[in-house]
């Protein structure tokens, strides 16, 4: 079955200016830049975009992205960001260059697994600087375990260490921050003899400080995929004016009209829980037009937050299949077939990137 809507339209035009926006401003800071595609569901078209534009590895949490974009023809090096369960080694091994590690019972199940394999493997070692997601919170342990991967673990090149902020704990990178990475690094070179090739400061929130030129020197590598593909994290979520080099359109959302009615804003009789088991609060605004359009909750997460392109169209609800939009201030009066577009949050593009039954149309 051949499907039309809902359409994802992704301009790799705006993909490679951002690219080469975010990659050249930070090769001028001795940054490398390792393109993550997890955002897109490891789109191959994205990776091989972003290799294009200068990122010198690729990076993603989902080991089935890495072997779709190797079968697609977008070869390494590649990063796998999330810590790996030990079920996954064998594939880690196999796949991926490098992968970001915080326990020694991994690393030390990585070796035997390389063994098996006749390969090595290099590992980031993470710290955990108040984020308070992956990484060693107790820093003695953590020099304590680099120091057995360097010294111990012959198949597994310890390549340097890194941390993740802001993705859960909401924590700002700050060039405190980030000197307290490289003190860790210090402490590490000094027990293992030589230099860490990757001291890794963080994901796209840690480009604020690229943007600002507050980026201690030390810190040669980034990890960055929102800030590439959308760039809206940092403009809008942070309130950055002057960050506007970068592009928000590169995705356009297309939904059909199914229904087009006048109805009361206000739900008819006694209210409990929705279908997500929740309350929600409704506004009584009358008698007002609008459309329900074929997309839900299961293609995007969170309706609300669409952003509607039109102006006079505003998300109001929905549920997993269906997708509430008040027209009734819209000038353009739709009618059943009509589609309308929307801009994207990454939260959307994580969902809508992964759904078989929604279509992706490339532009150059």
């Amino acid at each position: 079955m051949i499907r039309k809507y809902p359409q994802l339209e992704v301009d790799l035009s705006i993909l490679r200016s951002n690219a080469r926006q975010v990659i050249t401003r930070c090769q001028q800071q001795g940054i490398r830049v390792c393109g993550v595609v997890k955002g897109v569901d490891g789109l191959p078209e994205v990776a091989r975009t972003m290799r294009l534009c200068g990122a010198e590895e690729l990076g993603t949490s989902r080991l089935e992205q890495v072997e779709r974009c190797r079968a697609a023809g977008v070869g390494g090096p590649w990063l796998l960001i999330r810590i790996p369960g030990l079920s996954e080694l064998p594939d880690v091994v196999r796949l991926c260059e490098t992968s970001l590690q915080s326990e020694r019972v991994t690393l030390d199940a990585l070796e035997e697994e390389c063994v098996l394999q006749g390969k090595t493997h290099r590992v980031i070692v993470m710290a955990d600087l108040g984020d308070l997601r992956e990484g060693f919170w107790d820093k003695d342990e953590m020099v304590d375990v680099c120091v057995h991967v360097e010294q111990e673990l012959p198949h597994v090149e310890l390549a340097g260490i890194g941390v993740n902020l802001t993705c859960y704990g909401s924590t700002k990178p700050t060039p405190e921050k980030m000197q307290a990475l490289l003190a860790i690094a210090a402490r590490i070179e000094a027990r293992i003899g030589r230099k860490l090739e990757i001291i890794s400061g963080g994901a796209t929130s840690s480009y604020t400080l690229v943007h600002w030129g507050t980026m201690p020197a030390g810190i040669n590598h980034l990890r960055i995929g929102e800030n590439i593909l959308l760039g809206k994290d940092l403009q809008v979520g942070w309130g950055i004016q002057d960050m506007d080099y970068l592009r928000m359109d590169g995705f356009t959302l297309r939904a059909e009209v199914v229904e087009v009615r006048e109805k009361p804003t206000y739900p008819i009789g006694e209210l409990a829980i929705d279908a997500f088991g929740r309350k929600p609060v409704y506004v009584d605004r009358g008698i007002r037009r609008r459309a329900i359009l074929a997309l839900g909750r299961a293609d995007v997460g969170d309706l609300e937050s669409l952003i509607p392109r039109e102006a006079g169209q505003t998300v109001i609800g929905g549920s997993s299949d269906h997708c509430i939009v008040d027209v009734e201030d819209c000038t353009r009066r739709l009618e059943v077939g009509d589609i309308v577009e929307f801009s994207l949050c990454y939260s959307h593009l994580l969902y809508a990137t992964s759904r078989s039954d929604i279509t992706i149309q490339f532009v150059n």
